[in-house]
């Protein structure tokens, strides 16, 4: 368990936010998570780190759960603030060998985006697409951080996005190359739909990565 002083704090909408700590001596693959609480509390949370390898601070998007304890609290932190970190945990990384030479699909759902925006700020060169499906496009966290073409915003809820309609819903009427390196994070009903059309276009079991978020 270590301290990190809390940066800055940047609402995206009234209930997400990304918080910026200092990074200190802290290293960590791109895809993983850390767990967060204010110094001092026994209540804490994971979140998937938001920034890149190489920045020299550390970042986590965070969505205010109506009913959730740690959320609420960490969204009245402030600067000069103390976070308790312990990590980094899990395995839902790139493999070096594949990220100059593959193709790869992110799909996304809400903050889900987390771990993808790591992995691309890490490796912006990497030749991919994003999918990112959310209610209303004011939940299209940060989009300006993706190359244009690279990012299809799916809204459900309002006709606003570059498609309307769930994630799923694209992958079914635009099939996916059967060399595509599939990476998928969000709600598991989502993950559990998608992974079926994915099957049935021909992607292998072993090119698709899943992080289940809640």
């Amino acid at each position: 368990m270590r301290s990190h002083k809390v940066i800055e704090i940047r609402n995206l909408t009234p209930s997400t936010y990304i918080i910026r700590m200092e990074k200190n001596d802290f290293t960590f693959k791109t895809g993983q998570y850390i767990t967060l609480g204010f110094s001092g509390s026994i209540d804490r949370r994971e979140y998937s780190i938001y920034s890149s390898e190489q920045d020299d601070y550390l970042e986590v998007l965070i969505k205010e759960v109506e009913d959730g304890l740690v959320s609420k609290k960490l969204k009245r932190c402030k600067s000069g603030d103390y976070l308790d970190i312990d990590g980094p945990f899990g395995h839902f990384s790139l493999k070096e060998n594949e990220i100059s030479k593959k193709k790869f699909l992110f799909i996304a759902t809400g903050t889900g985006i987390s771990p993808i925006h790591s992995f691309i700020a890490t490796h912006p060169d990497m030749d991919y697409q994003l999918l990112h499906g959310v209610r209303k496009e004011e939940e299209a966290y940060e989009r300006e951080s993706y190359q244009n073409n690279n990012y299809i915003l799916c809204t459900s809820r309002e006709k606003s996005g570059d498609f309307h309609g769930r994630v799923t819903d694209y992958l079914k009427q635009n099939p996916v190359p059967s060399d595509t390196v599939c990476y998928l994070c969000g709600n598991c009903h989502m993950i559990y739909e998608a992974y079926d059309i994915l099957e049935k276009q021909g992607i292998n079991l072993g090119p698709i990565h899943t992080e289940v978020y809640f």
